[in-house]
């Protein structure tokens, strides 16, 4: 289905991809697992304009952050797809891919498309935003790309989304240390208004965890739910999208508050006490 080839030695052969029409190469991976509706809508197309290499997580990672696996072995299989399934998070299928798994670098890292939105203090949870930041980290440009529904209906909207900011990369190209998040409503692609370009909102804290018993009568608890939105007018993620528009966020990996570096700097005591 794809240009792919299986794995051998634990190396990703994949020396047929200098052959083939497309030049570019794209690396795609997510949160939801490497069966996810969202991910093989992607893959399906941009097939099309482009080598897609697939490594995944074997099942839902979702809110792994970027975490890495250090305590235990990653392993990675190849299905009869071509789609690479890694018993890892998804920021462990990013860097395996990069560092180790492919014989040849790709070129950029696209993670989604994901069930559910990823806006706001979403992005400091999602796995999806932490594997387009894993690409970011080890040198490529990188696009999370998330349905705003958590059971889309139109993930063949969200494919023709990322699509066209593909070519829109291909033919500018934004700076180095730019990750674009994306977020897109659960509409028919005629319906979309267009692009914006956001920042992002914020939510009320967190709805308390859930208190419950196992079938052993054991307490166990559910982290509860996100809290609403709180920052979400004009300009914001969360705004665009209730607007029926496209979010498009640039994130960036140096989190440092520049503008309070002198600040920090006059308060800290002169010498060691």
């Amino acid at each position: 289905m794809y240009p792919l080839q299986k794995v051998s030695s634990g190396v990703l052969d994949n020396s047929i991809l200098g052959s083939s029409v497309f030049g570019m190469r794209i690396l795609l991976s997510n949160d939801d697992g490497y069966k996810a509706p969202g991910l093989e809508m992607m893959a399906q197309n941009l097939a099309e304009i482009a080598q897609i290499i697939v490594v995944a997580p074997e099942r839902d990672r979702s809110g792994a952050s970027n975490s890495l696996t250090l305590t235990s072995p990653v392993r990675a299989h190849t299905e009869s797809n071509g789609f690479i399934r890694v018993d890892g998070t998804p920021t462990d299928c990013v860097h395996l891919a990069i560092t180790g798994l492919l014989e040849q670098e790709p070129d950029m890292v696209i993670a989604g498309i994901n069930s559910g939105a990823n806006m706001g203090d979403d992005v400091l949870y999602s796995g999806t935003v932490a594997a387009a930041t894993e690409g970011r980290f080890l040198g490529l440009p990188a696009i999370a790309i998330s349905m705003t529904s958590s059971d889309p209906q139109h993930y063949a909207t969200g494919a023709r989304v990322i699509r066209n900011i593909v070519h829109k990369l291909q033919q500018e190209p934004l700076p180095a240390d730019t990750i674009l998040n994306i977020n897109v409503p659960d509409l028919p692609y005629d319906q979309i208004r267009g692009f914006r370009s956001t920042r992002l909102g914020h939510r009320h804290k967190a709805e308390p965890v859930v208190k419950t018993k196992d079938p052993r009568g054991r307490t166990i608890y559910w982290v509860g739910p996100a809290g609403a939105e709180q920052d979400a007018g004009p300009g914001t993620d969360f705004y665009a999208v209730k607007e029926g528009y496209v979010s498009v966020t640039p994130l960036q990996v140096d989190l440092t508050n520049h503008a309070a570096l002198r600040v920090v700097g006059d308060w800290l005591p002169e010498e060691m006490e």
